[in-house]
């Protein structure tokens, strides 16, 4: 079964999302538009973290996924 972790830091204003084990990161990419992607020794993407993120309510975080089969 596949596990997403979503963490939001209000007082860092980040989001930070792990489709991947976090002990795998290797280095670190920032992509220009405040977005940190995360990545494994092979290259792969396993996370990302928006920075300056702030949601108003966020006791009622919410976070839906959708599959997408090809």
């Amino acid at each position: 079964m596949a596990q997403v972790k979503v963490y939001y830091d209000q007082a860092g204003k980040t989001l930070t999302v792990w489709f991947g084990d976090p002990q795998d990161e290797y280095v670190c990419e920032e992509t220009g538009d405040e977005v940190i992607l995360m990545k494994d020794k092979s290259g792969r993407v396993i996370g990302f973290e928006k920075l300056n993120y702030s949601i108003s309510q966020p006791a009622h975080f919410q976070v839906a996924f959708e599959t997408v089969v090809a």
